[in-house]
């Protein structure tokens, strides 16, 4: 028997439909030993998530403000949800433990874990697993930074003890015993904890959708499917936007070589999407494949500093990132050519302080001239098949300009697995849809 660790979203587990399909999909193969859950989502349009009324319940107490009705609210979902399921667990018990802790004034982090973890301990009851609290065995030090290889141990001793368990994601704690969060979505990254931790044969990733698509289809009109796809490729398309999988989740399961499987619990028939080292596509169409998926984000602006002889300055780049690093200013891209260095950093990193920025780099970079973008869109086109074919930034810059799109930056990676593409923010869409018409359709 091998084993699986199943992740299920807050879309899977939001009421006692949801759960009953997702006990349906556990009980489908016995190979799904380790179960994460997240906190309910939301049941319907205009519905709250519950993590949503945990940290407005932390508001209110910082405000000196009632909060009973909202931690009602809470209880009374779990109380339904234990109602419709036909389960046991003494609720009552763990929400007056709560109570008299929200009396005490505690962390957004604890209130918010409650969430994972009313849930975690519900799940278990229903599927009849034990529950294991993650809260000593996500490991975080005092600045909350995650501690990889003390988790990873941790979580392989604890397991070891048990055939099948619930475990909530989202949350650890730091030495002293303080709950400490993931960011949201942090699930994601516990499922993969837990999956790297025992050697897991997959790590399946249960959510609304199946997976990810080609092409955002709020943009391209039914996009084909994604079914394999590498994590250097989703690393690409996961920093340009493409948001499925919270980005963090990748790095442990990469570390031990998991396969992740993206699921549809509305759909469970799906196959969703493989993410694996390297792209093994057993199809043909997806072996023709030039590119893999397209994605973007708008709202960027680009500094062009033009100086002669720049090539032969040394410390020029390294100057401008500490002026960067001074301003607490990320950049996104760094294209640059004999005499010409171009900045590419998000209108939200930049916060208002462009003007400071360029007086910075006037002052300690002397350039000869200083130009400024503004409202630059951002489009990545990438595939593993792009290194090996010839003409794909012919076809991609020819299509741009057949659809009359002008092109104000290009950007290719060293793996030659991707092309970033600035275009003004006006035409962001029309190109992500030339794009993907000259490639795939």
């Amino acid at each position: 028997m091998g084993i699986k660790v199943a992740k299920f979203g807050g879309s899977s587990v939001a009421d006692g439909i949801q759960l009953t399909k997702t006990k349906a999909i556990i009980e489908q193969d016995p190979d799904r030993r380790y179960i994460v859950v997240s906190a309910p989502g939301k049941r319907f349009e205009g519905d709250n998530k519950i993590t949503d009324l945990l940290y407005l319940c932390k508001t209110h107490i910082e405000h000196n403000l009632p909060y009973d009705q909202l931690f009602q609210v809470v209880a009374d979902r779990y109380m339904a949800v234990e109602v419709n399921l036909g389960v046991k667990v003494d609720l009552l018990r763990y929400f007056d433990e709560i109570r008299e802790n929200l009396k005490k004034n505690p962390s957004s982090d604890y209130i918010a874990s409650r969430g994972e973890y009313l849930n975690a301990i519900l799940v278990a009851a229903f599927l009849g697993y034990d529950f294991v609290d993650t809260a000593e065995l996500i490991k975080f030090d005092t600045k909350g930074k995650l501690l990889m290889e003390e988790t990873d141990q941790a979580i392989r001793e604890e397991l070891s003890k048990h055939e099948r368990a619930v475990l909530p994601g989202f949350y650890g704690s730091t030495p002293d015993g303080q709950i400490k969060t993931f960011s949201r979505g942090g699930s994601d990254i516990t499922g993969a904890l837990v999956a790297r931790a025992v050697g897991a044969d997959v790590y399946e990733n249960w959510t609304d959708v199946s997976g990810f698509l080609m092409a955002d289809p709020r943009i391209v009109k039914n996009p084909k499917q994604i079914h394999y796809i590498s994590y250097k490729e989703l690393r690409e398309l996961s920093y340009m936007g493409a948001s499925v999988l919270h980005e963090d989740a990748i790095y442990p399961a990469r570390m031990a070589n998991v396969p992740i499987n993206i699921r549809n619990t509305n759909h469970p028939e799906d196959m969703g999407t493989f993410i694996t080292a390297e792209v093994s596509a057993p199809s043909s169409e997806d072996e023709n494949s030039i590119i893999t998926g397209i994605a973007g984000s708008k709202d960027f602006t680009v500094v062009a500093l033009y100086k002669n002889m720049m090539s032969s300055e040394r410390g020029f780049v390294r100057r401008i990132l500490g002026i960067l690093d001074d301003c607490d200013i990320n950049f996104e891209h760094l294209p640059s050519g004999i005499d010409t260095v171009s900045v590419v950093m998000s209108n939200k990193s930049i916060n208002g302080r462009l003007d400071e920025v360029l007086d910075e780099f006037e002052a300690r970079l002397r350039p000869d001239s200083i130009d400024v973008i503004e409202n630059i869109a951002l489009i990545a086109t990438v595939g593993h098949g792009m290194s090996a074919r010839t003409g794909v930034s012919a076809t991609l810059f020819k299509a741009l300009a057949d659809a009359g799109v002008n092109i104000r930056m290009i950007d290719q990676g060293s793996s030659e697995m991707n092309i970033i593409v600035g275009v003004d923010n006006k035409d962001f869409e029309k190109a992500i849809r030339a794009i993907y018409d000259a490639f795939v359709e």
